[in-house]
């Protein structure tokens, strides 16, 4: 996947342009007409310490769903979220029929249209959940729905499809053979097939790594999600001792909120998912860069939604710039 490159001057967190302001207030001290000058390996750090601070923030690319305002067509939903600031967009539920914005029996141009939405607004397709596929009919129609969705993200060219897995404990050899039958086309389309801890049989890191393992391929990852490891376990398991069981499996994250006693539709940041420590422990386990696309927000007041969306950009560019 190729990744924006920007200085993220215009977006950045109070953290990252105090240190910004710090180092140039060092170069200006340094260009004082006081008679002192920079040490090579001074000139070295000070040159440096700008560049990086970018280069961490271009590794994350942050996004939101479309799922906030899943009560409005799939096109309000890219406006909200191009208003809040973002560049990237995860296509999910929205007003419309079927539910998903890409869904298994959708033609292909009309995904494609899909993605020249979302490029309208100055937006990159980061993510698609498209529910199900019909696996539960047989293996053979599990693969051909499942290649429906993945010819459907690469027309509206998103980089990573997003599956929930299944409930039901008698298809889970079924769904993942399915899975496996796919990898290679997938890969071919420039498509990576990712799982999500979602309940059922991938309700764990360790559910999700063991079902990775199975699949045994590198074009399906995890796409970690904390607040549904609160959530599925009815806030029994803390995603920060879960995450270490993840690494080296991680392409991607939902970010994602939780609140006793299971109430997930939170502005990230204001429940009890420690965001910070989460990721510090995905990034020890590998994950250092990569798509961070919030899932839910409040929706107390539907008409601060976009603010709340806002809210949420600025808590995670915050979170990766320190």
């Amino acid at each position: 996947m190729k990744k924006v490159s920007y200085c993220p001057i215009h977006k950045a967190s109070p953290a990252w342009l105090a240190r910004t302001f710090r180092v140039a207030c060092i170069v200006l001290a340094r260009m004082s007409g006081t008679g002192s000058y920079f040490s090579r390996r001074e000139l070295l750090l000070t040159t440096l310490a700008v560049p990086a601070a970018c280069g961490a923030a271009n590794s994350w690319q942050i996004g939101c769903f479309t799922r906030p305002w899943d009560h409005a067509e799939y096109r309000a939903a890219l406006d909200a979220i191009a208003e809040a600031g973002y560049q990237f967009a995860g296509l999910m539920s929205h007003g419309g029929k079927p539910r998903t914005v890409i869904h298994v029996n959708q033609a292909v141009e009309e995904a494609a249209a899909i993605g020249e939405e979302v490029r309208k607004r100055g937006m990159q397709t980061i993510s698609v959940w498209g529910g199900d596929f019909p696996v539960a009919k047989s293996l053979e129609a599990g693969i051909e729905g499942l290649k429906k969705l993945i010819a459907n993200c690469a027309a509206c060219r998103c980089p990573y499809l997003l599956l929930g897995g299944t409930s039901k404990p008698e298809l889970t050899e079924r769904y993942y053979n399915a899975v496996a039958e796919c990898c290679d086309y997938a890969a071919s389309r420039k498509v990576m097939l990712t799982v999500k801890p979602h309940g059922g049989t991938n309700t764990t890191g360790p559910q999700c790594r063991k079902l990775i393992q199975t699949v045994g391929h590198k074009n399906f990852t995890l796409w970690y999600d904390p607040g549904n490891i609160y959530y599925y376990t009815k806030g029994e398991t803390d995603p920060v001792d879960d995450a270490p069981s993840v690494a080296g499996v991680v392409s991607g994250m939902c970010v994602k909120d939780f609140r006793p006693p299971n109430e997930v539709m939170l502005t990230p940041g204001t429940g009890k998912v420690n965001f910070r420590e989460v990721l510090a422990r995905l990034k020890k386990g590998g994950f250092r860069g990569g798509p961070l696309v919030v899932e839910c927000l409040d929706r107390t007041d539907l008409t601060k939604l976009t603010a709340e969306a806002r809210k949420a950009r600025k808590f995670l560019e915050e979170l990766v710039a320190s």
